[in-house]
């Protein structure tokens, strides 16, 4: 198993934030984590990489127990994320960027460059190397988000809302790049509001709300579950909606 959490919980004061969620990844799959905003899905990123640390419950990575443990530890690790906001070393190139992240394996100067210009190729930026990351477009600083993660040599790698903000032929490109990170042997868990990657992508999706994990299973099962669709749309909505997919 890749990845198992048991019980993790975290409060605020007195707003529990993350209510004893405990679900496993298999390794090589893609899994989505959904739900509301506002329903715990990056704190429990950030639990999970070490940028928080849980009040309750174990997290273990490849059977090792990382609860707590440092986030750069945990990469070290193999157990990698991106973050929603896309904060890039704006006066560095693209090829510097990445770099940073190979220095995680790599300690030569010369070797994490020239391994950021695979990695540049593998996400689709090869052309922009030497381009400032402060030049990106909003499409491009997502794989270059991508690209600094991946040059971290991960085994898991988390991915905060990689395709929030592109329009369907940037969607398109972004989940080919995704399915050649997972052919590549890399396993996946993504939040992702776009649902129509989120189906096209994840073979189990794990759905969050108020802090707990109400449903798990396939994207079509996922999508007709009435707990999923009155966390999204509210009890009266699900209701309606509900009565006219059965009357039809």
């Amino acid at each position: 198993m890749m990845l198992a959490l048991e019980g993790v919980s975290r409060s605020f004061g007195g707003l529990l934030a993350v209510a004893e969620v405990g679900f496993t990844l298999a390794q090589g799959s893609i899994t989505a984590l959904v739900g509301p905003n506002g329903a715990g899905k990056t704190t429990l990123f950030n639990l999970i990489t070490g940028f928080l640390v849980p009040d309750g419950g174990r997290i273990l990575f490849e059977g090792r127990d990382i609860t707590g443990m440092p986030p750069e530890r945990i990469a070290a690790l193999g157990l990698v994320r991106t973050f929603q906001i896309v904060q890039p070393f704006a006066r560095l190139s693209v090829r510097e960027n990445i770099a940073v992240g190979a220095h995680l394996r790599l300690a030569s100067r010369r070797a994490a460059l020239a391994f950021a210009a695979e990695i540049a190729e593998r996400v689709g930026i090869a052309h922009q190397l030497d381009q400032p990351a402060g030049t990106l477009t909003v499409a491009a600083r997502k794989r270059l988000e991508l690209a600094r993660a991946l040059a971290t040599g991960p085994r898991l790698l988390l991915l905060d809302e990689v395709m929030a903000g592109l329009n369907p032929r940037e969607l398109d490109e972004i989940a080919a790049v995704i399915r050649g990170i997972r052919a590549g042997g890399v396993t996946l868990l993504l939040i992702e509001h776009v649902m129509r990657a989120v189906m096209s992508l994840s073979e189990r999706v794990l759905v969050l709300n108020d802090g707990a994990l109400i449903a798990e299973g396939p994207p079509a099962e996922i999508a007709a579950d009435p707990r999923v669709i009155t966390a999204y749309l509210g009890a009266g909505a699900a209701e309606r909606m509900l009565k006219e997919r059965a009357r039809a």
